[in-house]
């Protein structure tokens, strides 16, 4: 068993035209537990802006921050995916998304899950509409000063659930996925084996527009052999509100996976 301790790991951010929301995710890597990792903007075509932000965080950053950008063509989040995999210099993968935030201990978390053979999916608490203007407004986090205030946050509707930050459950059998589930696959919380990923040929680049590249990605591995592992109750994010994403390929892409999905198990009855 690989233990949790010697695992190099890369912390891979998606963002695309936000800075304000990926320096606040920024500022949640910066106060982590520890610092044994590196961090990788994975920007699918962003402005300079979104460059700027990387650097200045780059400057004063006790862990190593990569940029990786390639040319605003469309919705591309698999192929600057793939880019950023590349680049990685860790072992063990963990994704997330430039719009979310950390707790301090998330890498821990996700670290101490790591297993040979297995995937994480973790979950996501959404932040409210006006408690999310005012942070990007700020232009700072300190978890610290939000924690001594939850309650507060809760009840004013500020946060989705409170019972996340106060409960850590251990890593359980009952915890891993056998088979395929659909639920509770979230891209901007999700960690896995570098060779894993790049065993399956890392994201499907053939995805055009938002929707279900996570998933595919997801089913892939599990295929293969790789076992799904709950992060619930571990590793959530808080997930800054937005508007909602262009939906118009989901349904396109969404049957791409259950063609793929139908298609294992035929095999698999073949076999």
């Amino acid at each position: 068993m690989t233990s949790a301790a010697t695992v190099s790991v890369s912390v891979i951010v998606n963002t695309y035209n936000w800075p304000e929301a990926l320096k606040l995710s920024l500022q949640s890597l910066a106060g982590q537990t520890e610092n044994c990792f590196e961090i990788i903007v994975a920007d699918d075509g962003s402005r300079p802006d979104t460059a700027d932000v990387v650097k200045a965080f780059a400057g004063s950053s006790s862990v190593p921050v990569k940029h990786v950008w390639h040319e605003d063509v469309g919705f591309r989040r698999a192929a600057i995916l793939n880019k950023a995999i590349g680049e990685a210099c860790g072992s063990y993968l963990i994704f997330i998304d430039g719009d979310c935030i950390l707790q301090p201990d998330f890498v821990a978390q996700h670290r101490a899950l790591a297993r040979l053979n297995h995937l994480v999916t973790g979950s996501r608490i959404l932040l409210g509409q006006e408690y999310s203007r005012q942070l990007l407004a700020a232009g700072t986090w300190d978890y610290q000063v939000f924690r001594r205030n939850i309650l507060r946050h809760r009840l004013k509707g500020d946060i989705s659930k409170i019972v996340a930050f106060f409960v850590r459950l251990p890593w359980r059998p009952m915890s891993d996925y056998r088979c395929f589930v659909w639920r509770r696959i979230k891209g901007c919380n999700l960690a896995c084996w570098k060779s894993d990923a790049l065993s399956v040929g890392g994201f499907d680049e053939t995805f055009t527009g938002w929707g279900s590249e996570d998933i595919d990605f997801v089913f892939r591995l599990q295929d293969r052999g790789i076992i799904r592992r709950a992060g619930t109750w571990a590793t959530e994010v808080l997930h800054i509100w937005h508007k909602p994403t262009d939906p118009s390929r989901a349904a396109a892409n969404e049957k791409v996976v259950l063609d793929r999905i139908e298609a294992a198990r035929l095999r698999k009855k073949a076999a």
